[in-house]
């Protein structure tokens, strides 16, 4: 049996590499032809928008519907990326983890 001592060392240490790769992980999504581009980390935070056509900010529901896909796009990405991360990290075997 291995010792469990050793085992919670090595999930902390893995933990702490993945919370690293989060953080540092950038994902850049666009909506509207690259009108409203948003910037995420791994922990999908936010960490930049801009919008590049001024004339999508005189239409409100339309520029509101842009950042929303362009987010939701941001999101997506960032769960395949997480989820690629995962799988390289040697199929741990948490069922549901991602």
């Amino acid at each position: 049996m291995a010792d469990i001592n050793f085992l919670m060392k090595q999930a902390k240490k893995m933990q702490q590499m993945l919370q690293k790769k989060l953080e540092e992980l950038r994902v850049e999504a666009t909506s509207g032809g690259g009108a409203v581009k948003v910037v995420l980390n791994g922990h999908k935070e936010v960490l930049s928008l801009k919008i590049e056509d001024d004339s999508i900010i005189e239409d409100k529901e339309m520029l509101e519907d842009l950042i929303v896909a362009a987010l939701s796009e941001g999101y997506r990405k960032v769960d395949e990326e997480v989820e690629s991360s995962m799988k390289g990290l040697g199929g741990l075997g948490f069922p549901g983890l991602f």
